[in-house]
């Protein structure tokens, strides 16, 4: 039967209710960036000039407030504000259905993190690989290094922390926020939407894994991105728990934030494009049957909790339409 969510919208509808309000937010991001951004960019700026006088002031390091605050509105726009108005519209108030609930442990966060850590080094030589590939193609690589270089700037920019003040702001900014915006509209919205209206779980892991990637505006990285994303999406598939993921993930960008913090207090020179792990394929190889255990004990840790969550989907939805009901948790 054809899949219903809890307020009667099918699989297309309900699809079609999340790009909206994606739209939505990529509105709404740019109107705040926008306002921050007049408000660095000097008095009586020509209108011809103001998109190169915003850039350098988001890059200035004296701007970094404004740089950080831009930063948080626009991932609470883009990704934060279309997840909670989709289910609300979708399925109601209630979070359980972005995959929130209390049923986790601090043994499955563990095993997540160090999935994660797996994972990265697993893709790690997929970048280089990557970059091999697109050096074949003169105006491809081109932009891929502007882009590339954009984001360092960026990253350098928030990067400047001068005390333990800012680095603790940094990790809810730029660790604990991305953690969970991304986990709450990647997993808790597309992909959940996905599993259920395609009934193919693994394709709607591909394709939200190919969509993570693809929103963080990186060629080199893109393979690597998606086999984090993919990653991220079996580890939700496997617990079935929001928290597991959004928790792994931020001590996972904790440590790069503290990797900075320590740069900049010792006054050493920051090349983010070295922050990321190198390991040569045979180390790849031993992070994929990491991630083949992980996975495992995953599984085995998690069954208890996966069950709860399943069973009080199911009474959840027999109470919305107990006719559907079944039709609706087949795939959790």
């Amino acid at each position: 039967m054809q899949y219903r969510s809890i307020k009667g919208f099918s699989g297309g509808g309900a699809f079609g209710i999340l790009l909206l309000f994606i739209g939505v937010g990529f509105i709404l991001a740019a109107i705040a960036q926008g306002v921050i951004g007049f408000a660095m960019v000097p008095a009586g700026t020509s209108m011809d000039k103001m998109a190169d006088q915003m850039m350098k002031a988001m890059l200035d390091p004296r701007n970094v407030q404004w740089t950080r605050l831009s930063q948080v509105l626009g991932t609470f726009a883009l990704l934060f504000l279309p997840a909670f108005l989709y289910n609300l519209v979708v399925n109601g108030k209630s979070w359980f259905w972005l995959g929130f609930s209390k049923w986790f442990t601090g043994r499955q966060v563990v095993i997540g993190f160090f999935m994660i850590v797996a994972a990265n080094f697993f893709a790690a030589p997929l970048a280089d690989a990557t970059k091999w590939a697109v050096a074949h193609f003169p105006s491809l690589d081109a932009m891929a290094k502007k882009m590339e270089d954009t984001y360092n700037e960026q990253v350098l920019v928030l990067s400047h922390l001068k005390g333990w003040g800012e680095y603790l702001m940094a990790l809810v900014i730029m660790a604990f926020f991305p953690a969970l915006f991304e986990e709450m509209f990647f997993r808790g919205a597309v992909q959940n939407l996905l599993e259920k209206w395609w009934k193919k779980p693994l394709i709607a892991i591909i394709a939200t894994s190919l969509f993570f990637s693809l929103i963080h505006f990186s060629i080199y990285l893109f393979l690597s991105r998606a086999v984090l994303g993919f990653i991220l999406g079996m580890m939700y598939y496997k617990t079935r728990n929001i928290w597991v993921n959004v928790i792994a993930h931020f001590l996972n960008n904790a440590i790069a934030v503290t990797q900075l913090f320590y740069l900049s207090m010792q006054n050493q020179k920051i090349e983010v494009d070295k922050l990321d792990p190198k390991a040569p394929w045979w180390v790849a190889l031993l992070g994929f049957a990491a991630l083949m255990v992980l996975f495992t004990l995953l599984e085995k840790y998690s069954a208890e909790n996966k069950a709860r969550i399943v069973a009080k989907a199911q009474v959840l939805e027999a109470q919305a339409d107990p006719l559907h009901s079944i039709t609706r948790t087949e795939n959790l």
